[in-house]
């Protein structure tokens, strides 16, 4: 009988050769397409013509992606648009050649090519996707979606309900969107507002509940640039997560809400209105209180309300940083209009279609910001040397606020700061890449608000 010697070499090859017809028998189903495409959608009231937007499978908003913690989510995305454009998933802490950024992670989709996106979502929550090519004009035109990654012991709860707030410019007599997204006082001072403003893409919503009926309601602003100030009328819960990551616990739900651009709120309500109708209002420029979303009410879901929710389940490596060995930054945001930024600097912006900066670059310019070494703790002090407020996004991590006395806030991605004011946040340098960090009013970051930092 012939003797077999089996080498390293001739066991590795079989395998392969194994591995190969087993790929060639069973081939990996293509991703699912996501599609950028033009489409039409009843933004503004019934009796209006229908708006022409952007969207992502001809809806809007987008269509709403679930997954369950610690799977894998995997799309094509399709470019019907005839610009380029790239999908960046935001507030999903995911490897950086998958955030999206065009210019900075990957080059930006041609008009007709395709880019697939997989990554496994390592956390639960309330996140969102949104174009990151031309920011400003992509998502103003409707460009966005919600993605949420549920957790894998669900909370109690009836229902669960994403809630996406916008705002629209569009011309008053065709219902269009207003073409102009390089308007010097939309780029230098608040950004670009919407004259309508809606809930799912639509100017009036109105939900079906029962009394005592417990919903989770989670909040997405994916707004250009307004702020959001809101309040509840009968119903009354719990603020249970922000920007997708869970609070220790539950905290009784404030008089009011603020929102900033990006930012998300997870909450767990009862409906506890005594009549017919709840809602959730909105606080206009008049100091005036409207209806955002309604909540008609028939029936009771049981007599009485049940006990307070249960905080939801942390989500992996939510340590605290450690404040006495991070690395101390101070990023200044100058520039815009009424600010102190010396005018013959100011002129030199403009000079450059730029109005802000952001740690005296108007970007995304090279060198990064900042160089970390991966695991580093990292104190950036914000100051805001404007007079505008700004929403500013980190990209790839997740950050907390020191708060008086080295407390630390709640983790969050976006952090809303006021004009004038000065904030510290504090984060571990745990991603490696390159990633941005830029105000989501989008035509601040559009003008010169967007910077970057690389983990190596």
């Amino acid at each position: 009988m012939q003797n077999f010697h089996l080498t390293r070499r001739a066991v590795l090859a079989g395998l392969g050769a194994t591995a190969l017809s087993a790929r060639a028998g069973f081939a990996d189903p293509a991703p699912i397409p996501l599609t950028a495409q033009r489409a039409l959608a009843q933004i503004a009231p019934e009796g209006y013509p229908q708006t022409e937007v952007w969207s992502y499978d001809g809806r809007l908003p987008g269509p709403e992606l679930r997954l369950a913690q610690g799977t894998r989510l995997q799309r094509r995305f399709v470019n019907s648009l005839e610009v380029p454009s790239s999908v960046h998933w935001h507030g999903i802490r995911i490897e950086n050649a998958m955030d999206g950024v065009a210019g900075l992670t990957q080059e930006a989709v041609a008009p007709g090519a395709s880019f697939d996106y997989d990554f496994v979502a390592p956390d639960a929550g309330t996140y969102w996707y949104h174009a990151h090519t031309h920011s400003m004009e992509q998502v103003a035109r409707g460009l966005s979606g919600a993605l949420i990654v549920q957790e894998r012991d669900a909370p109690d709860v009836d229902r669960d309900e994403v809630l996406m707030f916008n705002d629209w410019l569009l011309d008053p007599q065709t219902a269009q969107i207003a073409p102009d997204f390089s308007h010097p006082m939309d780029l230098s001072h608040g950004g670009r507002f919407g004259n309508l403003i809606g809930t799912n893409g639509r100017f009036a919503l109105t939900l079906r509940a029962k009394r005592h009926e417990r919903l989770r309601l989670r909040l997405i602003n994916a707004a250009n640039a307004r702020i959001f100030v809101l309040r509840l009328t009968g119903l009354s819960g719990w603020q249970v997560a922000l920007d997708g990551m869970p609070l220790p616990a539950p905290e009784p739900v404030a008089q009011e809400i603020v929102l900033a651009p990006a930012q998300r709120i997870d909450l767990i309500v009862d409906v506890t209105a005594e009549g017919q109708e709840a809602a959730i209002e909105r606080l206009g420029n008049d100091a005036q209180w409207s209806r955002q979303v309604g909540v008609q009410i028939t029936g009771a879901a049981s007599r009485s309300r049940r006990a307070p929710p249960a905080a939801l389940p942390p989500n992996p490596k939510m340590d605290r940083p450690d404040l006495a060995q991070a690395r101390p930054l101070e990023m200044k945001i100058e520039g815009g209009a009424m600010g102190r930024m010396p005018m013959s600097r100011m002129r030199g912006l403009m000079q450059s279609g730029k109005f802000w900066t952001l740690g005296g670059q108007a970007g995304p310019v090279d060198p990064p910001f900042a160089r970390l070494f991966l695991g580093e703790p990292v104190r950036l002090r914000m100051v805001n040397d404007t007079a505008f407020p700004h929403a500013m996004h980190l990209h790839g991590m997740h950050f907390r606020e020191v708060l008086e006395g080295e407390r630390f806030g709640p983790m969050r991605d976006t952090l809303l700061t006021e004009a004038g004011a000065s904030h510290e946040i504090a984060f571990t340098a745990d991603n490696p890449g390159k990633w941005l960090l830029h105000c989501h009013m989008l035509a601040h970051a559009a003008a010169g608000m967007t910077s970057w930092i690389e983990v190596s």
